[in-house]
């Protein structure tokens, strides 16, 4: 389903649209917070299965994702099959200086990310940086999405300001359980909407990507 850019942005503006964009993302985030360990368990294997299956994913050669954070879903099966086929993976760490995401190689887990960032796992300061431009495929997090890839983050506005870093096409995934997709997502013009949605129940492409 082709998404008019023009149609992305939201007519609420200002205090409206943050208001908009707090309550939405204070609800979706007690939902999620309150599934049972086990479903959420469960639900990622499916949202992983379904994400590895994307032709994308197996023809990137270097790969941009992050790692769970409190109730978010588990990536780590997908890092995990993105190293197992010789892919160059990216985590991003943030830079409080320069508001923007420092995006470091990183082949163990273990050993290579600790708690960082409001103690979001982070890739170590000193591994090898990588170039946005030779990222060729994105996992991008979100607290809520909608059939048009409107997405909602966290608030700090991070993604927006390296996803408009991007080279165009690069494919914008998104994993989320199925509480995450809400009917619309309030978004300012420069939010930018994601091609690509993964549930454990279905698969929205809502640009064409993936």
């Amino acid at each position: 389903m082709a998404v008019d850019p023009g149609q992305i942005a939201d007519p609420l503006t200002g205090p409206a649209l943050h208001d908009a964009k707090r309550t939405l993302r204070d609800q979706v985030l007690a939902a999620r917070d309150a599934l049972d360990p086990q479903d959420r368990a469960v639900a990622s294997h499916a949202i992983a299965a379904r994400v590895c299956a994307l032709p994308s994913f197996w023809q990137a050669q270097c790969i941009l994702m992050t790692l769970p954070f409190r109730s978010e879903w588990d990536t780590r099966p997908l890092f995990a099959a993105a190293l197992a086929g010789g892919k160059t993976i990216a985590l991003p760490r943030v830079n409080a200086q320069s508001r923007m995401l420092d995006l470091h190689g990183v082949t163990d887990l273990a050993t290579h990310t600790a708690p960082g960032y409001r103690g979001i796992p982070e890739p170590s300061v000193t591994l090898p940086r990588i170039d946005i431009r030779t990222i060729d495929w994105v996992l991008v997090p979100g607290v809520a999405f909608d059939v048009a890839g409107r997405r909602l983050g966290y608030g700090g506005g991070y993604y927006d300001r390296l996803l408009a870093l991007l080279t165009p096409g690069t494919p914008r995934i998104a994993g989320a359980y199925d509480l995450q997709v809400v009917p619309r997502v309030p978004a300012a013009p420069h939010d930018l909407a994601v091609d690509t949605v993964a549930t454990p129940t279905r698969m929205l492409i809502t640009t064409g990507g993936g």
